[in-house]
C-alpha cells in the first residue's frame, strides 16, 4: 500500500536527491529516461533529462520514481516549461513510499490498444440501483441446496428463519416500489438495517470488511437528505426505535437482495417476544447467503433474461498502465454507469508484436463533468504474459529481482 510522505520528510528527500545526485527515472514509449534535479526545490521542481523526452508537452504528467535507502519512491509531477535539457514542473503535494516495484506508472505507448468487455452477463433492470457491484459466490453453506428449486429455497430459509425469529417478509422490487423508511433507505443504500435491540440503538460501526450495515450515522444523515431538521434528528431516530418497541417488537433486521448492482427485494425478519435470543451477527451473514441464493436462483430460472444487455467490447482512453494494472477514462453513459467498484473486466492488451488476455477488477473510479475514470488491478495473467507486458512497457529485460517484487516474495 503507497503511504504519502509528510512535508518534512518530503523536503528531505528533494534535498536529498540535490545533493547526491540521485537518478530520477521516467517511462515514455517503452524509453526509460534519466532526470537529476538541477536546483534544489523551492517553488518548482527543475529536472534536467539526459536526452530529450519525445512528444513532450507543457501540462502533461510525469510519473517518476527513484530508489533511496532500498525503497521505492514515487511523485508526480506536471510540466510548466520546456527548455532544452531542462524541464520545469510544479512542486508535487505528495511523494509516496512502500510501493512494489509493480506499481510504476506510465503513460500507455502509442501501439498499445486496450480493450474491455464485461465478464458475465450485464442487465439493464428497472430495481432500485446503487453505486457497488455485487458477486454472485455462494459460500459452501449452500452447496447441497438446488439452486433451480425457487420455491425450494424460499420453504428452506422459512423453516431456517423459524428457529431464530418470530416472523419473516420476502419482498421482490417488482410490482411494489420501496414506500415505508426502511424499504426505502434499503434501496438506496444496499445495506442491511439491523437492530439487536429495540431498547438500544443502530449499530455504531460496520464490523464487515466490506461493508454490509446501515450505522446510526448513516441513518441520521438519510433522515437529514429527506428534510429533517439537523436539530430534531436524535429525536426522529429515537421515535423510529421507540415505535418499533411499543409495537412489540424487540428486534428487527431488513437484509437486502442484491443482484449485481440492483437491489431487487429483501429479506426482514422480527422478534416480538423474550422466548429466543435476540439477533446476532451470525443470523445475518446467513440472511445475507440466503439473499444472494435467492438472487443467483432467480437469474437461472430467468428473472432477469429480459433485461439482458448485449456484452460488446469497448474501448477507453487508458491514462497510464503498469504491469499490476490500468487507469482508463469513459465518457459519461451506461457503459460507464456500470463500470462500478469491484466489477470484473475482460482485457485484451493488443500490442504489434502480440496480444495478452487478461481480467481486471475496478478497484477505484471517479468522475469530473464529462468523464468517468477508472482504476483497475490485474488478476490471473499469465506469467508468460507478465514478463512479456513488463518488457513490452519499459524496455528492458525482465529481471530475477523484478519478478521477485511482482510477485512478492520480497
Amino acid at each position: 500500500m503507497a503511504t504519502p510522505i509528510k512535508r518534512i520528510e518530503k523536503e528531505f528527500l528533494f534535498k536529498v536527491l540535490y545533493d547526491e545526485w540521485i537518478p530520477i527515472i521516467y517511462h515514455r514509449d517503452r524509453s526509460e529516461y534519466v532526470l537529476i534535479l538541477d536546483k534544489p526545490v523551492k517553488n518548482e521542481v527543475i529536472l534536467r533529462v539526459d536526452r530529450p523526452i519525445s512528444r513532450l508537452k507543457v501540462r502533461n504528467k510525469l510519473d517518476l520514481m527513484f530508489e533511496y535507502m532500498g525503497q521505492t519512491i514515487t511523485f508526480a509531477v506536471e510540466v510548466s516549461l520546456i527548455k532544452d535539457e531542462i524541464i520545469i514542473c510544479d512542486v508535487p503535494e505528495f511523494l509516496y513510499k512502500n510501493l512494489n516495484r509493480s506499481y510504476s506508472r506510465i503513460m500507455v505507448p502509442g501501439e498499445l490498444q486496450v480493450q474491455f468487455t464485461f465478464l458475465g452477463d450485464r442487465y439493464n433492470l428497472s430495481f432500485p440501483k446503487i453505486m457497488e457491484f455485487e458477486s454472485e459466490a455462494i459460500g459452501n453453506f449452500f452447496s447441497k441446496l438446488d439452486l433451480k428449486n425457487l420455491s425450494g429455497l424460499i420453504d428452506e430459509m422459512a423453516d431456517w428463519i423459524k428457529g431464530y425469529a418470530s416472523g419473516y417478509k420476502l419482498v421482490i422490487f417488482k410490482d411494489v416500489q420501496p414506500s415505508d423508511i426502511e424499504e426505502r433507505i434499503l434501496a438506496e443504500m444496499g445495506k442491511t438495517l439491523f437492530l439487536p435491540s429495540t431498547l438500544g440503538y443502530l449499530p455504531p460501526v460496520d464490523p464487515y470488511p466490506r461493508k454490509r450495515l446501515i450505522t446510526k450515522e448513516m441513518f441520521k444523515r438519510y433522515l437529514e437528505s429527506t428534510g429533517v431538521d439537523l436539530a430534531y434528528i436524535d429525536e426522529a431516530l429515537t421515535r423510529f426505535i421507540k415505535a418499533k418497541h411499543d409495537a412489540g417488537i424487540t428486534s428487527d433486521a431488513w437484509v437486502p437482495i442484491l443482484f449485481q448492482e440492483y437491489v431487487i427485494g429483501y429479506i426482514h425478519i422480527w422478534l416480538n417476544n423474550n422466548e429466543k435470543p435476540l439477533f446476532n451477527y451470525e443470523v445475518i451473514d446467513t440472511l445475507y447467503q440466503f439473499g444472494k441464493i435467492l438472487a443467483y436462483s432467480l437469474k437461472i430460472n430467468g428473472y432477469f433474461e429480459q433485461g439482458k444487455v448485449q456484452n460488446n467490447p469497448f474501448e477507453g482512453k487508458v491514462i497510464d498502465i503498469s504491469v499490476s494494472g490500468l487507469l482508463f477514462a469513459y465518457p459519461h453513459s451506461k457503459t460507464a454507469a456500470s463500470l462500478l467498484a469491484d466489477t470484473e473486466l475482460s482485457v485484451k492488451l493488443i500490442s504489434p508484436l502480440r496480444s495478452v488476455n487478461t481480467e481486471a477488477k475496478i478497484v477505484r473510479r471517479y468522475k469530473d463533468s464529462s468523464t468517468g475514470y477508472f482504476g483497475c488491478r490485474f488478476l490471473n495473467m499469465a506469467p508468460e504474459d507478465v514478463r512479456f507486458l513488463f518488457e513490452f512497457l519499459y524496455g528492458k529485460p525482465f529481471t530475477d529481482e523484478d519478478a521477485a517484487f511482482l510477485y512478492g516474495q520480497v
